[in-house]
């Protein structure tokens, strides 16, 4: 039986690093919206090669947070309100239709895994000073999604998952890139009591009620980031 190939394993081990590394700036605004990604360049600024680096920036591209642009080479994908108005109407429609599937299957375990999970939350949030340090918005942002992951998670689709989560990332970035601008804006008064409200529907099984709940959660969120953004982008 031969042996695992030791090269190709650290070269993988390597590009998940660069892919780990590069994301999380990107989500958290520490890489800017439009900026060039050049291959040398972000090789030297997290210590790793070149080649994992460029597989790493070909996965990014293919989540839509960088942007390959013919001979002209990566870049971090650009943001506007028309993007986030079509991010947000598209997360509503297909987070929605996860959760009523999920409280329909929801067993006892998940409800208990809810309640864990949000107690969580709130529990970072109640942390939360006026001005929010990287550590501790990461945190939040871990629970957040974490939550809202959950509420989904008895839907029955990987695939209904796998494209909510995706679209959750997405937001992570526009409200990390808003933070620059309002640094209180994730303590957005009402939101705790949102979540709370959802999972007070999701354990009561009323689908009807917590879906109208994500959407108007997800709508005041919108409203929130909103003229942020506008005063960002100025």
């Amino acid at each position: 039986m031969n042996a695992p190939d030791k090269t190709l394993s650290d070269g993988k081990n390597l590009s998940e690093q660069a892919h780990e590394r590069i994301r999380r700036d990107i989500l958290s605004g520490e890489l800017f919206p439009g900026e060039k990604l050049q291959i040398d360049t972000v090789s030297e600024r997290y210590g790793i090669g070149m080649a994992p680096v460029r597989e790493a920036l070909n996965r990014l591209s293919s989540e839509g947070l960088v942007e390959r642009k013919s001979q002209r080479g990566f870049f971090v994908a650009e943001i506007s309100m028309e993007a986030l108005n079509e991010l947000v109407r598209t997360r509503i429609w297909l987070e929605t239709l996860a959760l009523r599937e999920s409280i329909l299957h929801g067993d006892e375990t998940w409800e208990e895994q809810l309640v864990l999970s949000y107690h969580r939350l709130a529990r970072t949030h109640r942390r939360m000073p006026a001005e929010v340090g990287r550590e501790l918005s990461e945190e939040w942002e871990l629970r957040h999604k974490e939550f809202h992951m959950l509420l989904l998670d008895r839907c029955g689709s990987g695939w209904l998952l796998g494209f909510c989560s995706t679209m959750m990332d997405q937001a992570v970035r526009y409200r990390s890139l808003s933070m620059n601008v309002h640094p209180s804006l994730l303590r957005r008064e009402g939101a705790a009591a949102e979540h709370e409200a959802l999972l007070r529907a999701a354990i009561e099984r009323d689908a009807d009620l917590a879906c109208r709940l994500l959407t108007e959660h997800y709508a005041m969120t919108l409203e929130g980031l909103r003229g942020v953004i506008v005063k960002g982008a100025e």
